[in-house]
């Protein structure tokens, strides 16, 4: 093996600095580790010989107590007193290095592509403190398309239990960069993306933070991750985690004056920022960057940083595409609740045959055998209904902690009938389980839930945390909560159960490891376009972002964007056309994916809805032909098993001319495109619903030119000739 570890001696900050150089395979990136005058660990990262990373500093600050402790003396937890070493971000010394290479593929159980390549230069920076003779490894994992990183503590007699009062790891930009970046909060991401210059985000914070269920921003220039960036010299830059496991979620604070990220962790409800106990590491802190922004949302490397599968059978987990009773009660049609007759609901005590229904509630066995009937003829593979159970009177804003059962339904709602009927008709019911926040709950009444869908054949949930937490005071982020979100995960796969979890914590790869993880929301989704809309180049944010880490349920194809026309009540627009909205089944990768509008309104648009019926969920390649986040992102994907393609754009506010060329298809083959794209007068606030719908014939030499309207797109079916009658009468492209 080539040696990639160079030691050279320089002159820095008036010390004398030992530097390791590890180099990406392709010889592009390249790192250097050093220490600072002090003994402060730092590191910096070039690209393609141009600087992307200045100087930054590592390491960790600890509250007190990081040793043992004799019995009797005293310790405060808070201040430090009786340990006031707390520091371990300097009076380091290298006390060893190694170096190391990999390379490897394999196959993820559902994904974007059939393989991955898993391929780095490995550099473990082995460090002793001097003074406290404690040890801290710093290993970094050098991609061709980026670096990882993380703090490492091993089985030691100086460092055994410790307590994480800030995390110091540094990115330090080289300019006031464009941003793409919603408000740091210790309870939220549903926020849409403000894109600025770094030096504006103090300016713009105030009006970024919008309303929602929980929340708690936490400074006036935090932001998010995953961050997307560009330099005016046209380089993407990208800061995240990977395998976020037994630890804080990491947010990024920005000194405005330097252009300096320093991670800031997500507190417990006492103010600690992580309970360690040694040996164990941090997550990977990830920086992806490419003179191209294709490669950003094309990565894998946050799904590398991840360890492999730990399911032995995965055979139960499957791509799920389904229709539900979810959008009658965001847009106000339906209600979760059954009747308005309870001021408050006790569990086991409340009897809700002695109420009067209201009329208004969706989970009615009536209206979910609708929804059944559907997804049975239209080839779906589930159906997901919300509001189901009781307790609903009262769920939201009570701090209420025994909230629901998970077990029990409504008087209108006959689970068994509902089950058998699904059961005849092919289909697979989605249970909904929502904690509203209150997890001791949820937890208490884990294994009985997963074990009753285990009985009623549920192979699949949607899990909620809306609202604040309970225990009270904790947020939704920090070490306790990915802790909860982790064992629900593993619990889930001992009874054989996939989860999609809502308001959790955005994901960092985890599910690689644990593929049962087939979605999550984590961020804006569809249903605030019931709530006012989001903005139209939301969705062309998002690859850049939120999928870094993992699929989305963003819950996309509406076809009908007057929300008043279903709720008079409602003012709210969609702010996307309807043929944006086929695209986001390929732009927004996930292999759940819903249809998410009533059936009446697919009726009304059947040629349009058969992309939809059409499109995959699970594929073998993915292309991206053209990219620019905030502008447009244009992405071919290739079924998995099959010869057939599909592709998606989507635009933002000012419309874009796609140019694409269909050199990813066999050659000697011929292809037909069905093209369902916007009309020449659509518009997402004037004319959302102008489409049209055109077959040509394709093949790997073809070119397309196409309009996406603002906040419009297209989505294409490709699939190949079988038969010479089958193109009589359609033109080449």
């Amino acid at each position: 093996m080539k040696k990639i570890l160079l030691l050279i001696s320089i002159c820095l900050l008036g010390g004398l600095v030992h530097a390791q150089d590890l180099k990406s395979p392709d010889g592009n990136f390249v790192m250097r580790f050093y220490l600072q005058k002090g003994g402060i660990p730092s590191y910096q990262l070039d690209y393609k010989g141009k600087q992307i990373i200045k100087p930054s500093k590592l390491g960790l600050e600890l509250m007190g107590n990081t040793t043992k402790v004799e019995f009797g003396a005293e310790m405060d937890i808070k201040s430090g007193t009786n340990d006031p070493q707390t520091s371990l971000y300097d009076n380091f010394r290298i006390a060893d290095t190694k170096s190391s290479s990999f390379d490897e593929t394999w196959q993820p159980v559902w994904g974007e592509t059939k393989d991955i390549r898993n391929h780095y230069n490995e550099l473990a920076v082995t460090l002793n403190q001097e003074g406290t003779d404690r040890e801290m490894i710093i290993r970094f994992r050098l991609f061709d398309d980026g670096l990882g990183f993380r703090y490492e503590f091993s089985q030691q007699k100086n460092l055994i239990y410790f307590v994480i009062k800030e995390e110091r790891t540094q990115f330090a930009m080289t300019g006031d960069h464009t941003a793409y970046w919603i408000p740091g909060d210790y309870d939220t991401q549903e926020y849409d993306y403000t894109t600025s210059r770094l030096s504006e985000v103090r300016g713009l914070m105030k009006n970024a933070i919008t309303p929602n269920a929980s929340q708690t921003p936490f400074s006036p220039t935090g932001v998010q991750t995953s961050l997307m960036m560009k330099t005016d010299d046209g380089l993407y830059i990208n800061l995240h985690e990977a395998a976020l496991i037994n630890y804080a979620c990491m947010h990024l604070n920005l000194d405005d004056k330097n252009f300096v990220f320093e991670s800031w962790l997500t507190p417990d409800a006492n103010g600690s920022k992580g309970h360690m106990q040694a040996p164990c590491s941090t997550p990977w802190r990830t920086i992806i960057a490419s003179d191209d922004a294709r490669d950003i949302p094309a990565s894998n490397m946050t799904l590398n940083l991840n360890e492999p599968c730990k399911i032995e059978d995965t055979s139960w987990i499957r791509p799920v595409k389904y229709v539900g009773v979810w959008w009658e009660m965001i847009t106000g049609k339906s209600e979760w609740s059954y009747t308005y007759d309870l001021p408050s609901v006790q569990l086991g005590i409340t009897d809700y045959s002695k109420v009067k229904p209201h009329g208004r509630h969706g989970a009615t066995t009536g209206n979910v055998k609708k929804y059944i009937d559907f997804a049975a003829e239209h080839g779906f593979d589930a159906v997901l209904v919300e509001g189901w159970n009781t307790g609903w009177e009262d769920w939201f804003g009570n701090s209420k902690d025994y909230v629901f059962d998970f077990l029990t339904p409504y008087p209108d709602f006959d689970l068994e009938a509902i089950r058998d009927y699904a059961k005849s008709k092919g289909v697979k019911m989605m249970m909904h389980h929502e904690t509203s926040g209150s997890i001791r709950n949820y937890e208490r009444h884990l294994d009985a839930a997963y074990k009753f869908m285990n009985d009623n054949d549920y192979t699949s949930v949607k899990s909620g945390y809306v609202g604040n937490m309970i225990p009270r005071g904790e947020f939704h982020y920090s070490q306790w909560l990915n802790n909860h979100y982790q064992h629900a995960i593993e619990k889930a796969a001992e009874h054989k159960i996939m989860v999609n979890a809502h308001e959790a914590t955005r994901p960092t790869g985890i599910s690689r490891t644990w593929p049962n993880l087939i979605g999550n929301e984590s961020a804006r989704g569809t249903e605030y376009q019931a709530f006012g809309g989001s903005k139209p180049n939301h969705v062309t944010v998002l690859p850049f972002t939120r999928l870094i880490g993992g699929p989305m349920d963003y819950t996309p194809g509406i076809f009908e964007m007057d929300i008043e026309k279903i709720n008079p009540n409602n003012k709210s627009h969609v702010n996307s056309t309807l043929a944006n909205q086929l695209a986001l089944y390929v732009t927004m990768y996930s292999p759940l994916q819903m249809a998410a509008d009533f059936p009446e309104h697919y009726e009304k648009f059947m040629d349009a809805f058969r992309f939809i019926k059409d499109v995959a969920l699970d594929w073998d390649n993915s292309k991206y032909l053209e990219a620019e986040p905030g502008e447009y992102i244009t992405v071919a994907r290739k079924a998995k098993g099959k010869d057939n393609w599909f592709v998606g754009n989507v635009a933002g506010e000012k419309g874009f001319t796609s140019n694409i060329g269909f050199d990813f298809l066999d050659a000697n083959k011929q292809y037909i495109a069905t093209i369902y794209s916007d009309a020449k007068e659509a518009h997402y606030k004037t004319n959302p619903q102008a489409y049209e719908i055109r077959k040509v014939i394709v093949n790997n030499k073809s070119r397309l030119k196409q309009l996406s309207a603002p906040g419009g797109g297209y989505a294409i079916s490709i699939i190949p000739v079988t038969d010479k009658n089958e193109t009589k009468g359609l033109k080449k492209l």
